[in-house]
């Protein structure tokens, strides 16, 4: 097996953005598409970064993330 992750460029980078699943607003920090292989067969998934208010950074899929009102004009 190779490398674990690579960053992902995304449109949202910086941005203030909302997590559809939890509702909770941060920036978006990075997206990684990360290995999380548990056996032979590689599987990859792209994660959000996201530091919300408390300065603490959560993940969640790529997919379930969206501008946050105000959040597109940086």
């Amino acid at each position: 097996m190779g490398e674990r992750y690579e960053y992902v460029p995304h449109r949202l980078l910086r941005r203030r953005v909302r997590d559809i699943a939890s509702g909770v607003e941060g920036e978006l920090m990075a997206v990684i598409n990360e290995n999380v292989s548990g056996g032979r067969a590689e599987h990859w998934v792209e994660l959000a970064y996201v530091r919300g208010a408390s300065g603490r950074e959560f993940t969640t899929s790529v997919g379930s993330i969206e501008p946050a009102p105000g959040g597109e004009g940086g």
